[in-house]
């Protein structure tokens, strides 16, 4: 399988906070306590910046956990499906960049403490709750790999300028 020119690389994707925190907390557990050695983003050659529809790779040495976004609430991570060695076969111009963004630079080197996913609380009756991130806690840093709408986001805001009466947080690790 291939998707944007990802050799291997086959999502499964996810809205709803809870199903995707059953499905990956047993590898999440295994992360807890080891160094971020760096987090890696789809570069987009010719525009000469971050593809954002791509996903995020961190790099913890034992295991890279891949994440990414897409639509209004859906979430799909993967664990070493993608061999950053092997070029990106889609249009010729993407390339993998280590660290490009500055909340990667600043968790790079830190012990994670803690995942969570974050929902979105609303007042929709067809959707209450809506999935906006994978929040990795580090010691001293925040990481989220938010959805921007239809594309990935990252963010290292300190979780307390979160508005706390609109969102939610699912514990994984």
């Amino acid at each position: 399988m291939t998707l944007l020119g990802i050799e291997g690389y086959a999502p499964a994707w996810h809205h709803d906070a809870e199903a995707l925190a059953a499905v990956h907390r047993t590898k999440f557990v295994r992360l807890i306590g080891r160094k971020l050695r760096s987090g890696w983003l789809m570069w987009d050659m010719a525009e000469r910046g971050w593809f954002a529809d791509g996903p995020v790779v961190l790099d913890f040495g034992v295991t890279r956990v891949e994440i990414t976004h897409r639509k209004f609430d859906e979430c799909a991570i993967t664990w070493d499906e993608i061999d950053m060695s092997v070029p990106i076969d889609w249009y010729e111009h993407f390339d993998w960049r280590p660290d490009p963004h500055a909340a990667l630079r600043r968790a790079r080197g830190q012990i994670l403490k803690a995942v969570n996913v974050i929902e979105l609380v609303t007042r929709a009756d067809w959707r209450p709750r809506v999935l906006h991130a994978v929040e990795f806690l580090f010691d001293g840093s925040r990481l989220a790999v938010y959805n921007a709408m239809d594309e990935n986001g990252l963010t290292d805001l300190p979780e307390r300028d979160l508005p706390v009466t609109h969102w939610r947080r699912v514990h994984i690790a």
